[in-house]
């Protein structure tokens, strides 16, 4: 990979991440399986903000966006759970990722400004979203979720040689950032 992604690497762990890898984007594939999961809409953000389906755009839009990338990084935070009902514990990995993310982010699309960053679940930077009656208020903030994209999470890290499952009683959130 370019000497770019390894400086990329040191300022990703940095953030704080517990673990990351190469992306390759050829070997993403969008999945319409994946979108139609959002579309049962179980998270309560489905056609409601620009970040989530339908608003993130088409399969097809979504994988020329990606396409367009040769490739970049997939982050992670791991934790370990006490056990499968920790919610404390996975609210705390949720948002000690969350901090990372956007920390890492911030700094990805200050050097690469057409970035592409894709997260986990919806946009949260304002109360209640403009979509679909007005533009997005801080679109260089926006972050899609990998799955709102139609990527399989476990897939794209599996056949890019990062672990997705480091054992029982772990969690890891998965991010991946593109860039030119």
């Amino acid at each position: 990979m370019p000497e770019k992604y390894e400086e990329l690497k040191q300022k990703a762990l940095s953030c704080g991440f517990s673990h990351v890898g190469d992306l390759d984007a050829s070997t993403i594939q969008v999945r319409s399986e994946v979108r139609s999961a959002c579309a049962e809409n179980k998270c309560q953000h489905y056609n409601k903000n620009w970040v989530c389906p339908p608003g993130c755009g088409t399969l097809e839009e979504c994988s020329e966006q990606i396409h367009k990338y040769a490739g970049g990084l997939i982050v992670q935070t791991t934790g370990e759970l006490e056990d499968s009902f920790d919610i404390e514990g996975m609210q705390e990995l949720g948002e000690r990722h969350k901090e990372a993310f956007h920390k890492f982010a911030a700094m990805v699309r200050e050097e690469y400004p057409g970035a592409l960053v894709l997260g986990d679940g919806a946009c949260e930077n304002c109360k209640e979203c403009t979509y679909p009656h007005a533009p997005c208020r801080f679109p260089e903030r926006q972050s899609s979720a990998m799955e709102a994209y139609g990527m399989l999470v476990s897939e794209v890290c599996q056949k890019n040689d990062i672990l997705y499952y480091y054992g029982p009683g772990t969690l890891t959130l998965v991010g991946c950032i593109l860039v030119e």
